[in-house]
């Protein structure tokens, strides 16, 4: 097995609970109001030091998508997803980017677990139905 090199971001970031590896920018936040089956989600538009799993469809409040879970790169751990394809038109905005999700306890710019803040709007939601 090789060496693991991970990127290192500088800023407000989020990070890994588990292991603080870098995830992505404050900056990098595309949307705060997603709301996924197991409470608050952000959506990315660039996430870094993810692995990502197998793309498999699922049926979403939105539609259904063809996403990947992806992976901590240092310790292994889900974080979220990402939104490969789109079968709604409204929904094609996706493709491509990242949500991380609150269960993965992901740490937020200030170090703490970005899923106590108050300011997420559940009505923007993203959940899976199932």
């Amino acid at each position: 097995m090789g060496r693991l090199f991970a990127i290192s971001l500088e800023g407000n970031i989020y990070s890994c609970k588990h292991c603080k590896t870098h995830l992505a920018l404050v900056d990098d936040i595309l949307s705060k109001s997603f709301h996924s089956r197991h409470g608050k989600a952000y959506l990315f538009h660039n996430v870094v030091n993810v692995t990502l799993g197998e793309k498999e469809e699922r049926i979403m409040i939105t539609g259904l998508h063809t996403v990947a879970d992806i992976f901590c790169v240092s310790c292994g751990s889900m974080v979220g997803w990402r939104y490969e394809a789109a079968q709604e038109k409204s929904q094609k905005y996706k493709e491509g980017k990242f949500i991380l999700e609150s269960r993965f306890q992901i740490l937020g710019p200030d170090g703490s677990n970005y899923s106590i803040a108050l300011e997420a709007q559940i009505g923007g939601s993203d959940a899976d139905d199932a």
